[in-house]
């Protein structure tokens, strides 16, 4: 047996693993992962995040001044690069176990690099806002669903995404399968978000997160869209976006020092202990 919490942001939810030196769960091989996050056998998730220290996690975190580790796996058991909501629901934990002083900015070590997180206020509670670092746009592409195809932006957030505007967010269809696109410029897969405008500065948006399938929410995939709104905008920078999903809102903003800001909430929910 071993302790375990649920958290989510913008019900994008995650089984918590507590590891802080790494001796608990070895090599968290993708059967158990795959095992945590089934929805009907297991605890349920769209992703693990093992909370490790960075000295313990070897090759990943090496360089990186952060005290902690997100170790993100997505609910298939591949390794991810970058999770937005869930470096929030990471921080949060370590808010509120004290291993981290929400009064001032947390750095969190990712193998996308250390995103640092402010909490609103300064208090353990209320949304918390990451600097998700610049964004690397890399030109069009495509993806299709069915006999649909659409152009697509190629942003990079640490993780990979394209994103494509849509008449209506139903075009999309289900998105229990990987809508298709170009393997050579996605050779590990890619996030398909499919968006909609609402009015302005204000999108909404479905997702399909590569080793999830489709999620309540995605936060980079929530910085990817706004950072294509914005360009076909030719919007101002320090601009607010507000994007929609399923599971709620985040507010999303491009400095002027070409930093991405994401702002939303992040619980943890329950805890307890599992043999899975």
């Amino acid at each position: 047996m071993y302790p375990f919490l649920k958290g989510h942001g913008t019900e994008n939810d995650f089984v918590l693993l507590p590891d802080p030196d790494g001796t608990v769960h070895g090599a968290l091989t993708p059967e158990r992962v795959r095992a945590l996050c089934d929805r009907r056998a297991g605890i349920g998730g769209d992703g693990v995040l093992r909370v490790i220290r960075t000295a313990a996690i070897g090759a990943d975190g090496a360089g990186q001044d952060a005290a902690w580790f997100m170790d993100y796996r997505n609910a298939d058991g591949s390794v991810s690069e970058m999770c937005g909501n869930g470096v929030r629901v990471f921080g949060r934990y370590l808010a509120e176990q004290g291993l981290a002083d929400p009064a001032g900015p947390v750095p969190v070590a990712t193998r996308a690099g250390v995103k640092v997180l402010t909490f609103a206020g300064g208090a353990a509670d209320g949304e918390i806002t990451v600097d998700m670092g610049a964004p690397a746009v890399l030109g069009e592409t495509k993806v299709a669903v069915a006999d649909h195809a659409w152009p697509a932006l190629h942003v990079d957030m640490g993780n990979p995404h394209a994103v494509a505007f849509v008449d209506d967010l139903a075009d999309a269809g289900s998105l229990l399968a990987a809508p298709a696109h170009d393997p050579a410029v996605y050779p590990a897969g890619v996030n398909v978000e499919f968006v909609v405008r609402r009015g302005a500065r204000h999108v909404a948006m479905r997702v399909h997160e590569r080793g999830s399938g489709e999620t309540r929410s995605c936060g980079t995939g929530a910085c990817a869209v706004m950072v294509a709104t914005a360009l076909a905008d030719d919007a101002p920078r320090d601009t607010d976006y507000r994007v929609d999903l399923p599971g709620g809102t985040l507010r999303i903003s491009w400095t002027a020092d070409d930093r991405i800001l994401m702002t939303g909430p992040a619980v943890v929910v329950a805890a307890g202990t599992t043999a899975l």
